[in-house]
């Protein structure tokens, strides 16, 4: 230990466990065969987790985060995307 403090941006922190789940499970979801996208979107528009799979634990790991928050970080990572370009 160098004795300095380190400072975590948890709002940073839960955008990136939001964005790794929502990868594993596009991944989950189209290797199972549905279209991962139109499964997602199912979800986040009417709040029924019975569009997720339960395939490798993809329902449970969506439902850790509020809709909302998801929502955010996709439009998020969208417009940071566009607007770099």
């Amino acid at each position: 230990m160098d004795g300095n403090t380190s400072l975590y941006d948890i709002s940073l922190v839960k955008s990136k466990l939001i964005s790794q789940a929502l990868k594993e499970i596009f991944s989950a979801l189209k290797e199972r065969g549905y279209n991962p996208i139109n499964q997602i979107v199912g979800y986040l528009i009417s709040g029924d987790p019975g569009y997720i799979s339960n395939y490798k634990d993809c329902r449970n790991k969506i439902l850790e985060f509020e809709r909302a928050e998801i929502m955010a970080i996709i439009l998020e990572d969208y417009l940071n995307s566009k607007c770099d370009a």
